[in-house]
Order: C-alpha cells, then sequence, then structure tokens
C-alpha cells in the first residue's frame, strides 16, 4: 500500500510521487529523482521544511530548531522525518529546476469540442497513458497549439478522477487557440502539453468556502467541485459567477447538478449587461458582503481576468473582512498566469 504525495514547487510546478507508509517523503521524492531541499536528513536543520496544505502524516522525529510547535500546529513538517498516513499536498520551498525536475509532457487526442456560443468554446482530450497524468483540482497545463509554434494555458475544467479532460475557452479574435478551435480543430487531432502547474487549487475543505469566477474562469472552479461531489466537504460552499452578457453564461445546469449532489453546495450568477434577462445584473462584487464572507471564516476562491480580480479584492477590503485564506488566479487572453494567496 502507498500514497500519493503531491510536491508543488514555488514555480508552480507539481510532481507526484509513490509513498509507502514506512518510508520518509523525502526517500520517497529521491526515489523518483526529485532533490527537495534537503541537508541534515535527521529533523536538525530544518533545510526541508514545507508546508502540508492537505492530508494526515507522522511528523517523526526533530528538534525544535529545525520545526517549531507552533510551525507544526500551522501544518509545516518536515519531509525529512515525515511518513504518510493519507494522500498529502506540499508546497515545497524550492523551484523545480532546484530540485533537478520540471514539468512533464504528455500527448494527447481531442475527443470533443462543443461551441457553447459565440464567445465561448470547449473542447475535451483523450491522453495518452490517462494514469500518468495527475493534477490537483484548479490546475492548469500549457497546450501546444497545432500548426504555430505558441502554446497557452487553460485550466481542468474536469475533475482529477475524470477519464477524459475538458477545457473552456474564450473565443478571441485571431487568437492562436480560438481560431484552431473555431477554424481547424477536428476530433482525433493529437496535441501535446506540459503540465500540470499553477498553485491555484482547492486544499482541505475545513471551513466554509466561497468561490468566485468571472467568465471563462469557471474552469477550475467546476474542477474543484467535481472533486467535491466525489469527495463532500463538511462545510458549506458558495459559488458566485459573473459574465459579460448572457451569451457568456455557461455550465448553469452543470452547476445545478453539483447542487443536487453537494451537500451543502449552493450558487448564484450575475451579468453586467443591463439588457441581460438574468436575476442578477451588475458584477459579482454585488452579491457579496460579511455574511456571504461568513465575517472572515471562509476560504476564498477566486478566477477571472485581472480587471475582475482587482475590483473583488478591493470590495472584500472595503468591507473590512479578512478571509481565512485568499487564492486567486488572473488570466489573460494570452493566458499569461498570474496566481497568488494571502492566509
Amino acid at each position: 500500500m502507498s500514497f500519493q504525495v503531491a510536491l508543488n514547487f514555488e514555480d508552480g510546478i507539481t510532481r507526484f510521487i509513490e509513498c509507502r507508509p514506512d518510508e520518509t517523503v523525502a526517500e520517497a521524492s529521491y526515489k523518483a529523482r526529485i532533490n527537495i531541499p534537503l541537508d541534515c536528513r535527521d529533523g536538525a536543520c530544518g533545510t526541508c521544511k514545507s508546508l502540508c496544505e492537505s492530508g494526515s502524516y507522522d511528523g517523526g522525529d526533530y528538534i525544535d530548531e529545525a520545526l517549531s510547535e507552533d510551525e507544526a500546529a500551522s501544518g509545516y513538517c518536515l519531509p525529512c522525518q515525515m511518513t504518510p498516513q493519507s494522500d498529502l499536498v506540499l508546497r515545497i520551498p524550492s523551484s523545480s529546476a532546484a530540485a533537478k525536475t520540471g514539468a512533464a509532457t504528455h500527448t494527447a487526442t481531442v475527443a470533443a469540442i462543443k461551441r457553447h456560443s459565440p464567445t465561448t468554446v470547449e473542447f475535451a482530450l483523450d491522453v495518452a497513458g490517462r494514469d500518468a497524468l495527475d493534477f490537483l483540482p484548479g490546475q492548469y497545463i500549457n497546450i501546444a497549439v497545432p500548426g504555430t509554434d505558441q502554446s497557452r494555458s487553460y485550466s481542468f475544467s474536469s475533475g482529477p478522477a475524470q477519464l477524459q479532460n475538458s477545457f473552456l475557452v474564450r473565443i478571441v479574435d485571431g487568437g492562436a487557440m480560438s481560431s484552431y478551435l473555431t477554424q481547424r480543430a477536428r476530433v482525433g487531432d493529437r496535441l501535446e502539453f506540459t503540465g500540470p502547474m499553477g498553485s491555484f487549487y482547492l486544499r482541505a475543505v475545513t471551513r466554509p468556502a466561497l468561490l468566485l469566477a468571472g467568465g471563462t474562469g469557471l474552469a477550475p472552479l467546476l474542477s474543484m467541485l467535481e472533486d467535491m461531489a466525489q469527495k463532500p466537504p463538511a462545510h458549506p460552499v458558495h459559488l458566485l459567477y459573473g459574465v459579460t452578457t448572457d451569451l457568456d453564461l455557461v455550465h448553469l445546469d452543470t452547476l445545478e447538478d453539483y447542487a443536487e449532489v453537494i451537500p451543502g453546495f449552493t450558487f448564484d450568477h450575475c451579468v453586467a449587461d443591463p439588457d441581460s434577462t438574468a436575476r442578477n445584473k451588475g458584477f459579482v462584487t454585488g452579491l457579496i458582503d460579511s455574511s456571504t464572507l461568513h465575517d472572515g471564516d471562509v476560504d476564498v476562491y477566486l478566477c477571472g481576468p485581472p480587471a475582475m480580480v482587482e475590483a473583488v479584492r478591493g470590495h472584500i477590503a472595503s468591507l473590512g473582512v479578512n478571509p481565512a485564506s485568499f487564492h486567486y488566479e488572473k488570466f489573460t487572453p494570452a493566458a499569461v498566469r498570474q496566481t497568488a494567496e494571502a492566509a
């Protein structure tokens, strides 16, 4: 028996290893040729100190100078001493390059293409050797655009347990991936991508969660919801979804389905266009107040275009509420990812 350990590096690269309950995470990492920071191997120096964001483990033996009681209580651990008692997600304090590893490369076949509206298209991939592709719900990949020398980044809208991987794309006039998907793409096309990547992913749900999506920023949140459908959370989860026009709305039926199967999950949406037929007209900030934020006892996950992300961050600050954790990701038409978080 072994457990899966996700190692998320400072540059957003995530590598997955298998670790037995009788071996340390550091030992399993080195077996997988991933050189996480390490010096003494005895729990004395603290060089390998990392943050465990999900899962349970035996912390092993170490001295206070390497890991204080307060740090251990906050989830910090020493991979050279810890042994897993479940699957784990660790945030490693180094780049993947420093650990002599990098993003994995995969090949896939286009399995489906669906044009939701003039503004949004969705595509699905069958990945060769699917068992070798692991990711955390919310992460993204870099896809090489067929027929070009360019690549674009897209978040999984499917969950880690689903065999077929799906992605949402906003159509941009003249965009490399937009042009491919709307003009040349065919089922059966071969694609290459690298990943998974990103520090925007679902952590253990230990308190209420608020999910905020702008446009196709809904994609990584759908991945999180699919994961919750498989592992129901013990706390309420609320999603707010904002778009510019009615044509931009997608997957409302999917959200309805999740509301049926995920205990405590609710959602609402709004449309900025004043001529919209939606019940809520305006921006998601109009749907956020101190009660939505549980007076700060909430984990916030926010994904959308930069202007929307900054507007939401400013609005929450103006309410004087400090969420227990705040994870956000900005995306642009060129798909240059910007991720950040505040605990």
